[in-house]
């Protein structure tokens, strides 16, 4: 199952997949240049998936290269910063980008990362909430620093995933498959960034 995590430069995108993938946490900033993505195989209700999760760079330069990667992305993390209003607003931009290049009926999940940072919150749960309901999307608060939510946020979309694909006919749940496992052959590329 191919996941892309998108949203603005600096909310914690990096962080949130390598807490999940490695569940470790760097505090230094390092600018993810174009693409990045890390395998891990999770189980879901007693079968073994594979999820390859693609990590995006945030920076404006870098959106039209990133429009290639919502192709054959079967969910799809909007992410943005509590403590970062600007984040937040720039979602309803990262959605519409969605909804013009992803495939149609993807999953998409919003998230609200570095909610353990209280004292510099800039955006409220209820509004990340009230968000999630006008786009009609699952919402959840996370903390790749702290690991809070963050197994639950993949989890929980990979479940929707998964329920979406029995749900439909068999012949879309094939179509969908077989562009994960086009990309799969570079499963070396999950290093490191390169800077």
């Amino acid at each position: 199952i191919k996941l892309l995590l998108i949203g603005d430069s600096g909310v914690g995108k990096s962080c949130c997949l390598l807490r999940f993938s490695e569940d470790s946490f760097t505090p230094s900033f390092i600018t993810t240049i174009g693409i990045d993505f890390k395998i891990r195989t999770i189980e879901l209700d007693g079968k073994r998936v594979k999820l390859q999760i693609w990590d995006t760079a945030g920076q404006e330069r870098f959106r039209t290269i990133t429009t290639a990667y919502y192709r054959g992305a079967m969910g799809i993390l909007l992410v943005y910063d509590v403590t970062d209003e600007r984040s937040f607003n720039n979602i309803r931009t990262w959605f519409a980008n969605v909804e013009q290049h992803a495939t149609e009926g993807v999953n998409k999940i919003l998230i609200g990362n570095k909610c353990d940072w209280e004292e510099k919150r800039a955006v409220s749960k209820e509004q990340g909430q009230a968000l999630a309901d006008e786009l009609g999307i699952p919402f959840l608060e996370v903390s790749a620093k702290a690991n809070i939510n963050i197994e639950e946020a993949f989890f929980s979309l990979a479940n929707d995933i998964k329920k979406r694909i029995i749900d439909t006919s068999g012949k879309e749940a094939s179509g969908g498959s077989s562009g994960v496992n086009v990309s799969d052959n570079s499963g070396s590329g999950s290093g490191g960034k390169c800077c």
